[in-house]
């Protein structure tokens, strides 16, 4: 059985379903399977390679250099969330106990705010246990893949002139002042900023999202063509948005500061990834198609 290359995952269970005519099958499944149905329409994507700027700081003989790209390769078919995470759905997670309260007041269908890494991560496992399938923040090549065109790497100010520091600084900010961003710090209900090319919703609006990648220190080698070495800081990890940044883990608004490049992000959210070989698999054996 084939499908096309992007693809909603509520589009083909809902096909599925209106063509064996059993309009109350989800009604019969088991808890696990309604509430993974319920939470997440996915949007499916091919595997694919592209060309990828590299998140983190690098340096050249000790003082900062654009980052080096490099050729990504999504190995296998990625299922991603094609909406962040609403407050409601993180609402659940935490009257199960599961996570703590977000820093946010407002409600409904709309992406869940005032979030962490933590908090995410607590949903990731949380809604893992739940459903008995995986549940995982994105890696930065990952979610810059599922951002197709609406992806842009980090805010760059050229190669660091150990005389002037500032000069650098100076060229990032023009060079994000001349992005047109203006502050949006009021979340929107899901879809508000439409899809991508490859069906993905709300990418690169005004809420950020936490990606699995940690911050990097890399050193390149002295004709910058190679990563000479590089360091690793997990308490700090890559946010992509309208541009990408990083921010420390327990950090829950943007605003607060936190290791950010560039303006603070108007809010934070996150969306997940879901491996392959668990409801989707699941769903159509069940319906006779596999």
């Amino acid at each position: 059985m084939s499908f096309d290359p992007v693809f909603t995952f509520g589009t083909v269970i809902a096909a599925a379903l209106i063509g064996l005519g059993v309009s109350n099958a989800m009604d019969r499944s088991p808890p696990r399977l309604r509430m993974s149905v319920a939470m997440a329409e996915l949007v499916a994507l091919t595997p694919g390679s592209f060309e990828h700027s590299q998140p983190g700081e690098f340096l050249r003989k000790n003082h900062p250099v654009p980052a080096p790209k490099a050729q990504e390769t999504i190995v296998t078919p990625l299922q991603i969330m094609k909406y962040q995470v609403t407050a409601s759905d993180y609402d659940r997670c935490v009257s199960d106990g599961a996570c703590k309260p977000a820093e946010s007041t407002i409600v409904g269908n709309v992406p869940a705010t005032g979030v962490s890494f933590l908090d995410a991560q607590d949903y990731a496992n949380w809604l893992s246990a739940k459903t008995g399938e995986t549940w995982r923040l994105p890696t930065d090549a990952e979610w810059a893949y599922a951002a197709g065109e609406r992806f842009r790497a980090d805010i760059e100010g050229g190669a660091g002139d150990p005389s002037d520091p500032a000069r650098r600084w100076l060229t990032q900010y023009r060079n994000e002042a001349a992005l047109g961003r203006k502050p949006d710090p009021e979340p929107r209900s899901i879809g508000a900023f439409g899809a991508n090319s490859k069906g993905v919703a709300d990418i690169a609006g005004n809420v950020w999202e936490w990606t699995a990648t940690c911050y990097v220190h890399a050193t390149m080698s002295s004709d910058g063509a190679l990563i000479a070495g590089s360091i690793a800081n997990c308490g700090v990890h890559v946010v992509e948005g309208f541009h990408r940044t990083y921010m420390s883990n327990f950090i829950r608004d943007g605003k607060s500061g936190g290791c950010a490049v560039g303006t603070p992000p108007d809010n934070l959210g996150f969306r997940l990834v879901h491996e392959r070989g668990g409801f989707l698999q699941a769903a159509l054996r069940r319906l006779g198609l596999t």
